[in-house]
């Protein structure tokens, strides 16, 4: 079941982002560290109503940001539809011990679904360059890439855009 996040969650939401960061950097791929994702950004994605957790049996296996809200760092990127009219995905993690039963591709269903039915006609996200697996998630799913963003506290590497047209 997929259903808004409570603000008495975030512990269990960040111990989840924090196995995923481990698991990340024992395949090499240093995408999560100490500053991302942050307390600070769940408790904003919960104010404004956009963190969203995949239960099994009760309990949380992960976790997805939909959001309206438009990075600084994305006005740049030359993306397929006009801005203002899209939903853009962060932070979307599955407990590690829980991968590969398909969490991630019901939480994307779902934030299409939810982009379509409140008249956005794009989704709109960013992955990591060095994160092949991501990216032919992703890629598989439709999404175009489209260009580089950079977020210096979390690597050197590029962060690439990706859009699909809903």
């Amino acid at each position: 079941m997929i259903r808004p996040a409570k603000i008495s969650e975030i512990p269990y939401i960040l111990s989840i982002t924090q196995a995923c960061a481990i698991k990340m950097q024992e395949n090499g791929i240093f995408q999560w560290n100490e500053h991302y994702p942050s307390k600070e950004a769940f408790c904003n994605d919960i104010d404004r109503k956009e963190l969203f957790v995949i239960t099994e049996n009760n309990a949380i296996v992960g976790s997805i940001v939909i959001s309206t809200l438009v990075d600084e760092e994305y006005k740049p990127v030359k993306w397929l539809t006009p801005n203002g009219n899209s939903t853009y995905i962060h932070r979307l993690s599955v407990h590690p011990n829980q991968q590969g039963k398909g969490f991630a591709q019901q939480m994307m269903d779902y934030a299409e679904a939810y982009t379509k039915d409140n008249g956005f006609i794009s989704v709109r996200l960013d992955t990591f360059s060095q994160n092949k697996r991501n990216q032919r998630f992703y890629e598989q799913r439709g999404y175009q890439k489209l260009g580089n963003i950079y977020f210096p506290k979390q690597s050197e590497h590029p962060f690439y855009c990706y859009e699909l047209v809903l």
